[in-house]
């Protein structure tokens, strides 16, 4: 590979390398010094569980591990064997292959596998899908299944969208106290939800640095810079993380320091991430001297809107806000000012064969940007987590001819 194509690895990895790995530990032996665990999907109320004392469990944090460690392919098979269709999200179906033959990325860190629940919570602002999944294991363990349902194709988000959101929230509070064994102390909820905002507006502005010429990250440095994002929000190792890694961004951009060197294109990667061949299409466009820099994955986990004064409508807004449950108009939208910020000069739609809900090349989206925005798209077919979707060489192919299409543009 030559010296252009080399990925330029962060100093700031270290320090997520240890905040993510106090984490886990604390999450795994949590239950021996008396802590309860709730898991929580990624989009869910975490804010309000760590006000009530909860350990927070996010499985599809460990659906991605165990995609990105291509566990899956072999796990959900036993998932399909329990009943569960090979055409649902493999983030389910391999989590609950690795509950059931036992088998967990964390392993690997010395540590059990994902902690049991004494409570599973559930938004379903993201798809159906999160809340079979946390009640397949409330049946298995005899504990509470509780959760939000979040309208799907928001386009306004009104009045009634909010009040209906925020009184689903509150009403969580009751029985998660119960099972927590205390009241819920206000001032920590604002507490927690401050440090949540903060996480979550230092995440943005590290993803805004790659709006640079040249871009000093691409999408898959973000997939891996975003965990504390996702499993650390509302709590001060989030922000101090998120703090070291922006000041190292800020130098490379002074700097004039490329993540992709000899940047010659910039792509906008729609959908999800293809876990198990992260490393393999990065090491592609990095020899193709193209930056896929900026998704609308990554900007997932950006909740602006949270407000410690105003708790349960803030969260509301922010988890009802997000790009997976809006409407096609204000996806279109989204995608738009994306394009124009980043200076992007293509669009790569992945359609995640088992996740529907968050692939958006099916109803003709890319043919209706591509007239209003000039810009080319290319759709790979694939999945996050299941490997037997997705043809290696064919994707090759296909990347290789879309960069040459922006070259001849």
């Amino acid at each position: 590979m030559p010296e252009t194509a080399k990925r330029k690895e962060f100093q700031a990895t270290g320090k997520m390398k240890a905040v993510m790995g106090k984490y886990f530990t604390e999450l795994a032996h949590g239950a021996e010094e008396g802590v309860k665990t709730a898991w929580c999907t990624s989009v869910g109320p975490a804010e309000l569980l760590r006000a009530l004392g909860f350990n927070v469990h996010f499985p599809e944090n460990h659906g991605a591990m165990l995609g990105a460690t291509r566990m899956a392919t072999d796990l959900i098979p036993l998932a399909n064997a329990r009943g569960f269709s090979p055409d649902i999200c493999s983030y389910l179906t391999s989590d609950v292959g690795s509950y059931l033959k036992g088998e967990s990325p964390l392993h690997k860190m010395k540590l059990p596998g994902p902690p049991r629940a004494d409570v599973l919570v559930f938004n379903t602002n993201q798809c159906r899908d999160v809340k079979d999944w946390f009640q397949f294991y409330a049946r298995e363990w005899d504990v509470p299944c509780v959760g939000i349902h979040t309208p799907r194709a928001i386009g306004d988000l009104d009045e009634c969208i909010l009040q209906d959101v925020a009184r689903q929230t509150e009403a969580l509070v009751e029985p998660l106290e119960e099972v927590a064994g205390e009241k819920l102390d206000p001032d920590r909820l604002k507490e927690v939800i401050d440090l949540s905002r903060q996480c979550t507006v230092l995440w943005k502005a590290v993803l805004d640095t790659a709006a640079s010429v040249p871009s000093p990250l691409t999408f898959f440095d973000g997939t891996i810079q975003m965990g504390p994002a996702v499993v650390l929000r509302g709590r001060e190792d989030a922000v101090d993380y998120y703090e070291v890694l922006l000041a190292e961004l800020k130098e490379r951009v002074a700097g004039g320091v490329a993540a992709v060197g000899g940047e010659r294109f910039r792509i906008y990667w729609e959908g999800m991430p293809i876990w198990g061949k992260l490393k393999s299409l990065s090491t592609q466009f990095l020899e193709l001297a193209t930056c896929v820099v900026a998704s609308t994955y990554c900007n997932s986990w950006v909740f602006e809107d949270l407000d410690p004064d105003d708790p349960f409508r803030s969260m509301a807004r922010a988890y009802s806000s997000i790009f997976i449950c809006r409407s096609d108009d204000r996806k279109e939208q989204y995608i738009e000012q994306m394009v124009e910020k980043f200076s992007v000069d293509g669009i790569l739609y992945h359609d995640a064969k088992t996740c529907p809900s968050n692939s958006n090349s099916r109803y003709q989206m890319p043919q209706r940007l591509q007239e209003k925005l000039g810009k080319p798209f290319l759709v790979v077919n694939g999945d996050l987590n299941d490997l037997r979707l997705y043809s290696e060489e064919q994707t090759r192919t296909n990347i290789e001819a879309f960069v040459e299409q922006l070259a001849q543009a």
